[in-house]
């Protein structure tokens, strides 16, 4: 026993004939593991001493603003809230922040389309969808059109310029857009803390260049562009582009902007950006830049990859807009229910559909590697059986350890299907079948045999109410609204 050291779980070890060695485990893991503390059940394990705790700045979700919620923006919501809730509940001071495309060339393309083809009266009844239609109508003229190439050049040139007019006309689209967007985050049960954009770092996007120029990493090309290099051995073998011939700026320069702004702004002690994977060559060009410049919290910086879902959109590439995706959750959802002969009544069925069939779109997302691609299957996705999001809040309505390690793990690698691993797993351990049908025969039982009966009914409770809290909190952390009745 001296060789053997207790910890927060093992309170006592000692020796017995025979060479039997008992441990002694803390009562209040037993015994007063639930109660008033139950949601935090799981998160004050000491695997968690050793993890940095500080303030974390989560970029993700990320639409374009004047056109629809796309549903390929689905992924990066759902993973960045899933990494935020994630990093917040191990005890980080949680930033969470959405970085809107709100500026570069293409709105100079819709502002250009707007003037030609917008109508002011179409843009207050259907504003979004209006806008996605001048936008699709200009970028086919401008295939074969010069004219509207050169017009959308001019009209970006004036936004960065700041022209009141061309100002005007995108102020009101880009608010339009926010409004709406932030209708689709709330159902979605997805918060955020700063709602910023490309075009917060305009200027700043013009001072980081001439820092680049004093530094001498700005490089100008036979096309006059100008250009940073980022090759390994400085050859010039690898370059990023930061500023067009014409002068005006691209996404990295104000994403180098940005990240310098906000690590004055906020003094994050680490930033992820969460974005789907064709961008890494991208986030690796920043981050090598920032370090250029002299900026040794870059490597503080990291970029979560996604893979793409396959089988939202028809062959002919029609756009599938999130929206149509979750009203389409809801009514599979509520047509399962109603059909389901052990679905329990409830106030509001359609808000259980709600949160279930959002559920069921979670889960399926994070069941892999974020990196994979997955073909997207209603039937698969609803299934009442196996280990699907429908069926954890099945569990979850019906039940009302070692969580840590889970979390553990997904903070190593910032990877939700550790815990829908874990999650699916106490469910099946959880099932009816493996439980609740073993002690009916109590009624022929000894008034001992009945006594241990109760007791075991007792602990069996407060396992599965200790279950059930830890469900709830898994579910929480991969942005899942815990349904009570199913």
């Amino acid at each position: 026993p001296a060789q053997l050291n207790k910890d927060n779980v093992v309170e006592e070890i000692s020796t017995g004939p025979g060479g039997m060695i008992t441990f002694k485990v803390h009562r209040k893991l037993l015994v007063e593991p639930f109660g008033e503390e139950d949601a935090k059940f799981g998160f004050n394990s000491e695997l968690f001493n050793t993890v940095k705790k500080g303030k974390t700045l989560v970029e993700f979700s990320s639409p374009n603003i004047a056109k629809k919620f796309h549903a390929g923006h689905l992924r990066s919501t759902i993973i960045g809230n899933f990494i935020a809730n994630l990093k917040e509940s191990l005890g980080n001071h949680v930033i969470r922040m959405n970085y809107l495309g709100d500026w570069g060339m293409q709105f100079g393309l819709l502002g250009a389309g707007f003037e030609q083809f917008g109508s002011q009266e179409k843009l207050n009844v259907n504003p979004l969808q209006h806008l996605f239609d001048v936008y699709v109508q200009a970028n086919k003229e401008a295939e074969d059109n010069k004219e509207i190439q050169l017009a959308a050049r001019e009209f970006f040139q004036k936004l960065e310029q700041h022209d009141s007019q061309a100002m005007s006309l995108w102020q009101q689209f880009r608010e339009i857009t926010v409004k709406e967007y932030q209708q689709v985050y709330k159902r979605l049960g997805v918060p955020f803390d700063v709602y910023s954009g490309e075009s917060f770092h305009q200027e700043q996007a013009r001072e980081v260049v001439q820092l680049l120029q004093t530094r001498g990493l700005l490089k100008t090309t036979e096309r006059g562009t100008s250009v940073v290099d980022v090759s390994a051995e400085g050859d010039m073998s690898s370059c990023s582009t930061v500023l067009r011939s014409d002068g005006t700026s691209l996404y990295i320069t104000r994403d180098i902007a940005a990240a310098i702004d906000r690590k004055e702004k906020f003094n994050f002690d680490e930033m992820i950006y969460v974005t789907d994977k064709s961008q890494q060559n991208h986030f690796l060009h920043l981050f090598h830049i920032l370090r250029l410049m002299g900026h040794p919290w870059a490597e503080s910086c990291r970029h979560v990859s996604f893979g793409l879902v396959q089988g939202m959109s028809t062959r002919r590439g029609e756009v599938v807009f999130l929206e149509d995706v979750l009203d389409e959750a809801c009514a599979r959802m509520l047509h399962n229910m109603q059909q389901a002969t052990t679905t329990k009544e409830m106030a509001d069925p359609g808000d259980t559909a709600e949160k279930v069939g959002m559920s069921a779109l979670i889960v399926q997302d994070f069941r892999g590697p974020l990196e994979a691609d997955y073909r997207f299957d209603w039937d698969r996705i609803l299934q009442a059986q196996g280990d699907t999001g429908v069926f954890l809040q099945y569990t979850h309505a019906r039940l009302r350890r070692y969580f840590d390690e889970v979390l553990y793990q997904s903070n190593r690698d910032l990877q939700p299907r550790h815990l829908v691993t874990f999650l699916t797993k106490l469910r099946r351990l959880l099932s009816p079948s493996s439980h609740w049908d073993k002690t009916r025969e109590g009624h022929r039982a000894t008034v001992t045999q009945r006594w241990r009966l109760f007791v075991f009914q007792q602990a069996r409770l407060r396992l599965f109410s200790g279950a059930c809290s830890v469900l709830a909190s898994g579910m929480r952390i991969l942005g899942i609204k815990p349904v009570e009745k199913m």
